[in-house]
C-alpha cells in the first residue's frame, strides 16, 4: 500500500539495502497496523543526478561548506493514504524512527530529508482493492480467506501475512 522511494548518494552496501527495507516495512507497519506484505520499497542510488536546493546544484554548495563535511542528500519520500486516523504525531513518529534506523544502519552518513505525501487515494495490490486510511483490521478480517487460499496455493508472501496475524 504505501510506497516508500529512498534516494541515497552515499554507497550503500546489499546488506544495508536489505536491512534498510526491513526496518521502513516494520516501522510503517508498526505504526499504521499495514500487513508487511503490502509496504513497498526502492532504493535507489541518486549519486549520478543532479540535484538542486535554493536553485542551485548542490556540487555548487560544497564550495560553501567546510572541506572536511561532505552535503549528503540521502532522503525518504514516503507516498502513503492519509486519512483523519493518522495524525501529525504518528508521521513524525515515523520519520523519527525513519532516521533512527538510517543512522544505526548507515553510520556517518546523513538523512536529509523524510518527505510523506498523502497521495495514494485507491488503488489495487496483489488482486485487492486497498484500504482507507485506518481500516486496515477490518479489510484483513474482510479479506482473510481470500489470504489463506493465496497461501494454501503456495504463495510464500501471503503465507507470511496469514501468519502475521494469528489466524
Amino acid at each position: 500500500m504505501p510506497a516508500y522511494e529512498v534516494e541515497h548518494v552515499c554507497p550503500l552496501t546489499d546488506d544495508q539495502k536489505d536491512r534498510l527495507a526491513s526496518a521502513i516495512t516494520k516501522i510503517h507497519s508498526q505504526q499504521f497496523s499495514a500487513p508487511k506484505l503490502f509496504v513497498n520499497v526502492r532504493i535507489t542510488d541518486v549519486s549520478g543526478q543532479r540535484t538542486y536546493v535554493a536553485g542551485k546544484q548542490i556540487v555548487e554548495m560544497e564550495k560553501l561548506i567546510r572541506l572536511d563535511e561532505q552535503y549528503k542528500s540521502n532522503r525518504i519520500f514516503a507516498y502513503v493514504r492519509h486519512g483523519p486516523s493518522r495524525t501529525q504525531s504518528d508521521y513524525d513518529a515515523v520519520s523519527k524512527a525513519l532516521t533512527q534506523a538510517w543512522e544505526e544502519i548507515v553510520p556517518g552518513t546523513e538523512l536529509r530529508l523524510v518527505m510523506f505525501y498523502g497521495a495514494i487515494v485507491a488503488g489495487m495490490e496483489a488482486g485487492f482493492s486497498i484500504p482507507q486510511a485506518g481500516d486496515d483490521k477490518q479489510w484483513i478480517e474482510e479479506n482473510m480467506d481470500a489470504f489463506k487460499k493465496k497461501a494454501e496455493e503456495g504463495d510464500e508472501h501471503f503465507r507470511e501475512l496469514v501468519e502475521e496475524y494469528g489466524r
